[in-house]
């Protein structure tokens, strides 16, 4: 059942387009202690690149330079780095990276990410510099690359700090590249991504972050999966009990043409007390009506117009009328539909209840309920002129009767069963004629 396919559609693409997903930006200047630290490698230690030493002089002015940015200070900060820079002849790589690296975090936290950008780059061209610093470099790179909508850059430089290293490829590498191909509409490179992250991080022993399952949910709906789509929101549901989970999980089952599942799914939501707005306490009460349950339909809806939640416009009044008439309860259909039929500019509200009126017996009103139907105007007048005939000939009014049955007449749909009607009516009106002048010579 497809009902809640745009609902889910919605919720699906809910925060996969942020940045979001399981990686958080979080960009500092490599420390002048660990730089330090990094040109010093101790004997015995294995070393991949050989790096010239940062000498006290850059690390005084730098270390300056940090201070300021840290206080917010930012043109003084960058006019400390100016001055470092006039000396950029007498620097050696990683000295020159370093300062880059500072210019490029001092842009970085004034908001200035096309600045922070081009310094960044210029701090991974100075070499040769320590390996774990290029590494860090490169994925901060990848981050921004990623917060400005560069995609294929952060693919780039992602793929620059895989060539650096000779280890396992943390999780949040392969969850950045899972986004930016997200992005791109690489669904299926996408998936592949999300899918090693997700692998590796419980091979670890540790829980999939929440955003890395909503990506992978909408790469795979992307993908037209649906059953791989249930299966991750069943997992979801597993890990982080949310209501929203509930409601899409229900509606992939819609998808998969598991209708009764999806009824339970809503229903079981609906009594933990998950499914709180109009639309999903809308949906449900459809599909209880089109499960031919249309009692509790009726009853989500009522409980959702009285409580505000649902408006009392003409569709939710007119669907309540519509599930209390299908349960049988038209005494609790007709002021529901009465309401209704005061906000609808034709007058098919009407023509049902003149029907219902006169399956009641009350002739009266079904007469004036048809009347204003065919005042307002309907889809089917002849059945309309019907209920008003037969209407009329229950109240004794012969002639009126069989002049609206001529009209039914008129209609192809109704003129085989308006024929035989407006003869029975003929025949009655003539039997109540001479039982009337026989009770009056007596």
């Amino acid at each position: 059942m497809k009902l809640l396919n745009t609902v889910l559609i919605n919720s699906l693409m809910v925060s996969v387009i942020s940045f979001a997903a399981g990686v958080s930006l979080s960009l500092a200047p490599t420390s002048l202690a660990y730089a330090q630290a990094a040109s010093d490698v101790k004997p015995g230690e294995k070393r991949t690149r050989r790096t010239p030493a940062l000498r006290s002089r850059v690390y005084e002015q730098l270390s300056r330079a940090q201070t300021q940015g840290d206080a917010g200070d930012v043109p003084g900060a960058i006019a400390i780095l100016d001055e470092v820079k006039d000396k950029i002849s007498s620097m050696n790589s990683y000295e020159r990276s370093m300062m880059y690296n500072f210019y490029g975090f001092v842009y970085y936290n004034d908001e200035q990410f096309a600045k922070a950008i081009e310094n960044f780059e210029l701090a991974v061209e100075q070499q040769p510099i320590p390996v774990n610093f290029e590494k860090t470099t490169l994925f901060s790179l990848s981050q921004l690359h990623m917060m400005q909508g560069n995609y294929d850059k952060t693919i780039e430089y992602l793929e620059k700090w895989e060539a650096l290293n000779d280890g396992v490829i943390p999780p949040k590498n392969y969850v950045l590249k899972a986004q930016a191909h997200y992005q791109n509409k690489n669904y299926a490179e996408s998936a592949s991504y999300i899918e090693q992250a997700i692998e590796g991080h419980e091979a670890e022993g540790y829980l999939p972050d929440e955003g890395w399952l909503i990506l992978q949910r909408a790469v795979y709906y992307e993908l037209k999966q649906p059953e791989k789509v249930k299966d991750i929101l069943a997992k979801m549901i597993r890990l982080y009990d949310s209501p929203k989970y509930w409601i899409q999980l229900a509606g992939m089952y819609g998808e998969l043409g598991e209708e009764k599942t999806q009824l339970a799914m809503m229903e079981s939501a609906y009594q933990m007390g998950y499914v709180e707005s109009g639309a999903d306490l809308f949906n449900l009460a459809q599909l209880y009506y089109y499960h031919e349950v249309p009692y509790k339909g009726a009853l989500v809806m009522q409980q959702a117009l009285e409580s505000g939640t649902l408006e009392r416009n003409l569709r939710n009044l007119k669907f309540l009328a519509t599930c209390w008439q299908a349960a049988k309860e038209d005494e609790k259909a007709i002021p529901v539909m009465q309401t209704a039929s005061s906000l609808a500019s034709d007058g098919e509200l009407d023509a049902q209840l003149g029907h219902l009126f006169y399956n009641l017996e009350d002739y009266s009103k079904a007469v004036a309920a048809s009347r204003l139907a065919l005042e307002k105007g309907v889809k089917k007048p002849g059945a309309v002129h019907m209920v008003l005939g037969l209407s009329l000939y229950n109240q004794r009014k012969f002639v009126e009767a069989l002049d609206e049955l001529a009209k039914a007449e008129a209609f192809p749909a109704s003129r085989s069963t308006a024929k035989q009607w407006a003869s029975f009516v003929s025949r009655e009106q003539r039997d109540f004629e001479i039982l009337k002048q026989q009770a009056e010579s007596i």
